[in-house]
């Protein structure tokens, strides 16, 4: 088995080995992931943290040994905590980066991705965080666009949204709003539920395909056009923009 890590701003992950392929997700600065296959310009992997696959350009990411990538495995990831910033490297050189990044071997404002050393001297997250900071996160990517596939806040998606917010609480959720509902504990009632906690939706066949994150007072924050927050009641979101229900409540759960 072979192993790589992105040592580039963001990279599309995609669903077939083209440029032209739907982006089903995207690679941050410092996360690793498994090599399934490599092929002459496309590679197909599976990510450590949430084991989602798909194709990355070859020209994307960087060998690492599996010595390394289980070292990385085994240590509490640190997580870039500012919107947009930046690390520098041996030669004085900028890699952009957006929060969320991940900074293997992180101390003391020094990284590795392989044998590549990086210095990065603002904030992070580390470690786990209570239930109340998972808000405090959300209102970060408060008015980010709506992007398919997307997890910074120049462009997110639903799932990618409340992925990225328990990430960097401490917490795992899977990829997809589908298999996020597959997580936690199931609420029978909206009042049964603390701020924090995920509200899933579903169409006419019953597929989940939306999710959120319940706030205060029957509101919640979700990725619907942009990062907003709307009303939340039985039924499902009420947006008050368009004076009409847009999402059609499936369940509740409690994930922590």
């Amino acid at each position: 088995m072979l192993y790589g890590i992105c040592n580039i701003s963001i990279v599309p992950l995609r669903l077939e080995e083209s440029d032209k392929s739907e982006m089903i997700s995207q690679v941050l600065f410092g996360e690793h992931f498994e090599i399934i296959e490599k092929q002459k310009s496309w590679t197909k992997i599976r990510l450590a943290f949430d084991k989602f696959e798909g194709f990355i350009d070859n020209k994307q990411y960087l060998e690492i040994t599996e010595e390394n990538y289980i070292q990385i495995n085994n240590k509490t990831i640190t997580y870039t905590a500012e919107i947009v910033d930046f690390v520098t490297d041996e030669q004085n050189e900028l890699t952009t980066i957006a929060i969320g990044s991940q900074l293997p071997f992180f101390t003391e404002g020094k990284l590795k991705l392989g044998s590549n050393k990086y210095r990065y001297d603002n904030s992070v997250f580390h470690g786990i965080s209570s239930k109340s900071d998972l808000l405090k996160t959300a209102f970060t990517y408060l008015n980010a666009p709506f992007l398919w596939g997307g997890k910074t806040p120049f462009g997110i998606d639903c799932s990618g949204f409340t992925q990225m917010v328990y990430k960097l609480c401490g917490h795992q959720l899977l990829r997809d709003a589908k298999q996020q509902a597959t997580q936690g504990e199931v609420l029978s009632f909206i009042e049964e539920s603390e701020p924090g906690d995920l509200a899933f939706f579903d169409n006419e066949e019953g597929e989940i395909i939306h999710v959120g994150i319940i706030l205060n007072d029957y509101h919640i924050i979700h990725a619907h056009g942009k990062v907003r927050i709307d009303s939340l009641d039985h039924s499902g979101i009420f947006n008050a923009d368009l004076q009409k229900h847009t999402h059609k409540l499936r369940v509740i759960k409690k994930i922590i």
